[in-house]
């Protein structure tokens, strides 16, 4: 990392660290929330412009917070844990756009993944109803057996699929993201 954005990533992230050593300050930071900016109108804490997510992240000894920070600047960070929640971020917000559009979704890594589906799990997306036997678990489980499959669902499988985006990934999405797009600058 030798460009001056990167620089000045690293002087901030060590200053509201512990740790004064860039290395392990990284280990102290964790994502806390993420809105999209539709324009591209925000600037990172680095001093880059015209990024789209806007994450926050907190540190976990000293719980200062660093906000807006570009999926970039995350990804410098060079950990697993968080460039795997950086892209689910990014993608529920792909596939909330396409709810709201009402564009046709389909079960495939166009607009999911075996992360973002075990991460809307986690976060309760997959509400018990009467179709699942009042159990989440059922649907989940469903989805992720339907992303993995190799054929062609049937049709009986495809109605099952869209009837689970469409009663609760469609409601979870508006409910958890809709205050989370921006239009305007920060």
């Amino acid at each position: 990392m030798s460009s001056i954005y990167a620089e000045n990533l690293i002087k901030t992230v060590v200053e509201k660290s512990v740790n004064k050593s860039w290395y392990t300050a990284v280990l102290e930071w964790e994502i806390d929330d993420v809105i999209e900016d539709e324009n591209n109108e925000s600037s990172c804490i680095c001093g880059k412009e015209d990024i789209r997510y806007l994450f926050k992240i907190k540190n976990s000894n000293n719980h200062n917070t660093l906000f807006p920070i570009g999926s970039s600047c995350i990804k410098k960070f060079e950990r697993e844990d968080l460039n795997e929640l950086t892209l689910v971020n990014e993608k529920l917000f792909k596939l909330f756009h396409a709810v709201k559009t009402n564009a046709f979704i389909t079960l495939d890594s166009k607009f999911f993944s075996r992360k973002l589906l075990k991460y809307m799990f986690d976060q309760g997306a997959f509400t018990p109803n009467n179709y699942n036997k009042f159990n989440g678990d059922n649907d989940y489980d469903f989805m992720l057996k339907m992303f993995n499959m190799r054929g062609e669902p049937s049709e009986k499988q495809l109605k099952k699929i869209r009837a689970i985006i469409l009663n609760s990934i469609k409601p979870y999405l508006i409910k958890v993201l809709n205050d989370k797009v921006a239009k305007k600058s920060f």
